[in-house]
């Protein structure tokens, strides 16, 4: 494969992998897994949203190998693959805060 084809094949699975994480749902199920395993009945209660809601963004988390899920009995768990996921998750969240405070900065400079 040479250089460009294979530099488009990880833009794609980038893009891919960012898509994964483009939902508010979605990134805030990967917090809820920061401190470690949880079960679905946690996740439930924690985002109050419906079984079959949540059902649909842990499958594209787990679609993307961001989670994965163990069962015991009738209890599902689910973790993240790659703690270093939270790390970029983090890094962009500060950017965001940068660009509101920069923006607030900017509001107040000129009174509007």
């Amino acid at each position: 494969m040479k250089d460009e084809a294979r530099d488009l094949k990880v833009y794609q699975l980038h893009a891919e992998l960012c898509g994964a994480l483009a939902h508010p749902l979605r990134l805030q199920i990967l917090n809820l897994l920061r401190g470690g395993e949880e079960s679905v009945k946690e996740l439930l209660m924690e985002t109050g949203v419906s079984k079959a809601n949540l059902s649909q963004h842990l499958t594209v988390l787990r679609k993307q190998k961001i989670i994965s899920s163990r069962r015991e009995g009738v209890n599902i768990f689910y973790r993240l693959t790659k703690p270093k996921m939270i790390r970029a998750c983090d890094i962009i969240r500060e950017v965001l805060f940068e660009q509101l405070a920069e923006g607030n900065e900017i509001l107040r400079k000129y009174g509007r």
